[in-house]
């Protein structure tokens, strides 16, 4: 049975990490896996990764979050909205649960436990078990890679149907995986691997939708793996509206306790 609302620090994760996407009667949902590749060189292919990145000032709308460890679930949906390279913002109904996400910031709150964190990316990135940034969160969220894949070289072999990407030099930390749709040269899937870790960051985005003749992710898998457990969050991204005018909300109500990490 999925759980009242609850925010602890572990599951802050699904909320926070969704940083995060009135029905649009152009939306249409695209299927991954749909066509047959071209013959086309690295270069080419990330090229065309940036040439389609999704161009926007402001994003908003709606976001299905379900989040499960093995032993807890939980299920909400929540109100997203996005301002390119500034902020994220999401919000529980009547704002029971709000977080704001900036590029120096990390901060939700809870009104059912009376808690909140404010904080910087360090605990997202210990989370993941991969340095993480505003940007890295923001790309996360839009289909596009974590890191410039035009700062380093890679090999490309076709698998099932898509682009797969790998560096051609060796990472002593972690090993990176990129699989890119041929149709739209959006992330079809990405892993971060810590083999001396045994952690495993793993995205899928099942497919993507048109809003305004614009790609966004329509379903999104992550999954974090560790020698113990796998964390699982799906993320759906609905009713979602481009470049319209919103404000960002957010103040910690005084009195809350303040999650302290360790």
């Amino acid at each position: 049975m999925i759980k009242n609302l609850q925010i602890t620090p572990k599951l802050g994760l699904a909320f926070v990490i969704a940083v995060f996407f009135v029905s649009c009667k152009s939306k249409k949902v695209i299927a991954d896996g749909t066509s047959t590749l071209k013959k086309l060189n690295t270069k080419t292919i990330v090229k065309n990764h940036y040439a389609n990145a999704l161009d926007f000032k402001t994003l908003r709308g709606r976001l299905k979050i379900d989040y499960t460890d093995g032993e807890d679930e939980q299920g909400y949906t929540v109100s997203f909205r996005m301002e390119k390279d500034k902020a994220i913002w999401i919000s529980a109904t009547l704002g029971v649960v709000k977080a704001y996400i900036t590029p120096t910031r990390v901060s939700f709150y809870n009104r059912l436990q009376n808690e909140y964190f404010d904080g910087d990316f360090t605990y997202l990135s210990n989370l993941l078990g991969t340095e993480l940034d505003y940007n890295k969160v923001q790309n996360l969220l839009l289909g596009q890679a974590l890191f410039d894949l035009r700062k380093e070289k890679y090999n490309t072999v076709e698998l099932n149907n898509k682009y797969q990407l790998a560096p051609k030099k060796a990472n002593e930390l972690f090993k990176t995986l990129l699989q890119i749709e041929p149709t739209n040269y959006k992330i079809a899937g990405m892993q971060l691997t810590q083999p001396e870790k045994n952690r495993v960051l793993d995205v899928q985005y099942k497919n993507y939708q048109v809003v305004d003749k614009k790609l966004v992710p329509n379903i999104i898998d992550i999954h974090v793996k560790d020698k113990k457990k796998t964390d699982i969050i799906a993320l759906t991204f609905k009713n979602i509206e481009l470049n319209k005018k919103f404000s960002f909300p957010y103040k910690i109500p005084n009195g809350f306790k303040e999650i302290v990490l360790e």
